[in-house]
């Protein structure tokens, strides 16, 4: 396995972020939360026992309850300090999902899954803790998210020093996430995304938020040479020059992957198998149908 986080950072930044808490930066969790939970309220089910994985403020959690389709619903957090206020805070690491098999009927991982090292393998251990026909839902900032500041960090390095380290986490592909849940054994595999744009007054704005959120660079391959201020007054020049409006503000971009995955159950829909149709394809398109020729070499 590959690793690509230092999850002791990922880990101490998002507890920074916690005591440095900043209401305005949780915008992001705000729309994920909001749409797990209208994903939730046309699914017609009821969940006794659901877990809401490192939602980091209880937010999605505190969505998903007001559907009215969750009899309980219990929190995982990498330390108790995000559970101030709650009983029912277990704590593990990001890429641990501590439950029994086959011991909750719902999962929701809101904005956390990007951060892993070995993310189908936390997709496996969502699947096992799931009972029969067991949902998981999830939300995953994808391709696309803050292109416009990989961009110009990578620019404004280059131009200054004459390289560049990684300084933008990578963020993975709705196809790529979509064949994991199918590769973890889910059953009635969805993805799909959503694109959302944020415009600030300069990217030190942008800066400002991203550490609220301890969505600051936690990769194990960072440069550990201190920025200087030359650097981010540069990048902010050529963000300002490649990414504003006519206003003055420039634009962030920001991708949210949804998945929902339900734990394999004998009452699910199955695929129907080639040749069972009871009704040809030229009927239902109202054309004559046509035979074609054999191909000759």
């Amino acid at each position: 396995m590959d690793i690509v986080f230092d999850q002791s950072l990922v880990e101490a930044r998002r507890k920074r972020a916690l005591r440095n808490a900043d209401p305005k930066a949780l915008f992001l969790l705000e729309i994920a939360a909001t749409d797990l939970a209208e994903r939730l309220s046309v699914v017609e089910r009821h969940f006794e026992r659901a877990v809401e994985l490192h939602g980091y403020t209880g937010l999605a959690a505190d969505h998903l309850a007001r559907t009215g389709k969750i009899d309980r619903i219990e929190r995982v957090e990498i330390d108790t300090a995000f559970g101030v206020g709650r009983n029912d805070v277990s704590v593990a690491s990001l890429e641990t999902v501590p439950l029994a098999a086959e011991s909750a009927n719902l999962i929701v991982s809101p904005l956390s899954l990007h951060l892993t090292n070995d993310t189908p393998g936390v997709f496996i251990q969502v699947r096992r803790a799931l009972k029969p026909d067991g949902l998981f839902l999830a939300a995953i900032p994808g391709n696309g998210t803050l292109k416009e500041l990989r961009e110009v960090l990578l620019a404004a390095e280059s131009e200054l020093v004459g390289g560049a380290s990684p300084r933008v986490i990578p963020f993975a592909d709705v196809r790529d996430v979509g064949a994991l849940l199918q590769r973890a054994g889910f059953a009635l595999p969805v993805a799909d995304s959503e694109t959302y744009t944020v415009r600030y007054a300069s990217l030190f704005d942008l800066l400002k938020d991203l550490r609220a959120m301890g969505m600051t660079n936690p990769l194990a391959a960072r440069s550990r040479k201190p920025l200087t201020r030359r650097f981010f007054v540069r990048a902010a020049e050529i963000y300002a020059e490649r990414f504003s409006d006519p206003d003055g503000r420039i634009r962030a971009t920001f991708s949210i992957i949804y998945l929902s995955g339900w734990a394999p159950h004998e009452s699910q829909q199955k695929p129907l198998k080639p040749g069972s149709a009871k009704r040809r394809l030229s009927d239902a398109l109202g054309v004559p149908e046509r035979k074609l020729d054999d191909r000759k070499e």
